[in-house]
Formats: structure tokens, C-alpha cells, sequence
């Protein structure tokens, strides 16, 4: 089975349902015969670091919001994180561009470290607060999954993989993918936003029994669900997180 996950290293509830589909796979029989594939999606795609201004003051300007209401924002993923063995410190968060930790991505899937580079890449900047824009910093993350230094110089002083990075951006355009995390099954279902481990074991369980139908993509969320996620415009959250 392969599970495709377009998500965003500045999205928060990407890496909360990253790891929700991770937990789910922990519970299934066949965990085996599953393969993820990380595709790029920038939320921000404009959005370069300055250290004039705290991730808070960002997200005041660009929401229209009082600082306390993003800060109550904060606290409260930074909640549903730790239930789900995530730590969040967006004290020390560096928004910035992602363009080119995606590139590096490409890399890494292309070596079969691409879930390795994508978990390492989310740590870096929600937990540690590292500046995943600086091509230092991406070579020292790309290091620590065991990429090729050599190979990751020649991706990071040049456009390679950009092309890569654009048509998984241009095929979430064409399926209408109006935020992430989203998630699709056996090119089958599609699942948008943060899902519980109990909703993800479902909706694989469905599928793999469902395997051999033609291909036709689904939604596995009714439309007046309400779910978490991040479109390039804003991010919507459903009333637990609120």
C-alpha cells in the first residue's frame, strides 16, 4: 500500500498527523507492506526569516489577531503535540521559508530516507528552533539521516529537485487540495487535516481491502466535518483545538 502525505515543515498539525499515521501503522498487520512518500507543499512560499520579529508577532500580523488569542493558539497545539509524544516550543520558533528542505526531501526520498529527512526536518524546527532555510543547517540534518554530503551540496547549490517540488505542488492544485496535512491512499481515498490513530487504522484497513478497485480518488471526510489544517491563506482549527 502506498500513502501519500503532502504536508508542510511549517505546518504544526502536519507533524501531529504525521505522527497519528504513524501510530496508526504501528497497529496494523500487514505495517510491512506499507510505503509513505513525502510530497512537498509550501504554505508560505514568500515567507523569508527575520529576526526582528518572533513567530508570535508574525502570526498577529498575518491573522489580524491579538497576541493573547494567538498565544492561547499556541498553548493549545503545543497541547495536542505532547499528547502525542511531540514537544513544540514556539518561543524559539524561525519561521521562514521551506522551498529547500522539500529539494532536500526530493533527495532524500530518491536515497529511500525520505521519511527519515521529513521526521528530522519537522523536529528541527518545531522542537529545536533551527533555521531549516540555511543551507548549513540543511546539511547538518541531511547528515544525520546518513545522506551523501557530496549529493546534498550539489542539490543546495543548484535548482535541482525544484522541478520535483513544483509538479507535487501542481498535482495537489489538480486534486483541489485546499490544505495540509492531506493524505491519499492507493492514488484511492483522500483524507485531509489531522486525523485520530482510530480514524487513520480505518481508513487503512478499508483500503487494503478495497485494493484491487479501479482507482478513483474518494474522500474519507464527510464535508461538514471540521478537521485541522494549514492552507496557504490561513489555518483552520476545529473546536478541540480552540
Amino acid at each position: 500500500m502506498k500513502i501519500e502525505i503532502w504536508s508542510d515543515y511549517a505546518c504544526p498539525f502536519c507533524y501531529i498527523g504525521k505522527r497519528n499515521l504513524e501510530q496508526a501503522i504501528e497497529n496494523i498487520d500487514f505495517k510491512d507492506n506499507i510505503v509513505i512518500r513525502h510530497k512537498s507543499y509550501e504554505l508560505n512560499p514568500n515567507s523569508d526569516y527575520t529576526r526582528e520579529k518572533t513567530y508570535y508577532e508574525v502570526l498577529v500580523e498575518k491573522y489580524d489577531l491579538s497576541l493573547k488569542k494567538v498565544e492561547q493558539i499556541n498553548e493549545n497545539i503545543t497541547n495536542q503535540a505532547a499528547r502525542v509524544g511531540l514537544v513544540y516550543n514556539f518561543d524559539t520558533l524561525k519561521p521562514t521559508t521551506t522551498f529547500d528542505a522539500h529539494r532536500v526531501t526530493q533527495l532524500a526520498t530518491k536515497e529511500g530516507k525520505g521519511d527519515e529527512m521529513a521526521e528530522r526536518l519537522f523536529r528541527a524546527f518545531f522542537t529545536e528552533g533551527q533555521l531549516i532555510s540555511d543551507e548549513d543547517v540543511l546539511r547538518n540534518l541531511a547528515d544525520e539521516v546518513g545522506l551523501n554530503c557530496d549529493k546534498v551540496d550539489k542539490v543546495l547549490g543548484s535548482r535541482k529537485f525544484s522541478s520535483m517540488v513544483r509538479d507535487d505542488e501542481d498535482e495537489a492544485e489538480q486534486m483541489d487540495v485546499q490544505g495540509v496535512p492531506f493524505f491519499v491512499f492507493n492514488e484511492t481515498y483522500a483524507v485531509s487535516g489531522v486525523q485520530s490513530v482510530e480514524t487513520f487504522t480505518e481508513v487503512i484497513n478499508a483500503v487494503w481491502k478495497e485494493e484491487n478497485e479501479d482507482p478513483v480518488l474518494k474522500s474519507l471526510t464527510t464535508e461538514n466535518s471540521e478537521t485541522s489544517c494549514c492552507s496557504g491563506e490561513t489555518c483552520r482549527i476545529d473546536k478541540e483545538w480552540s
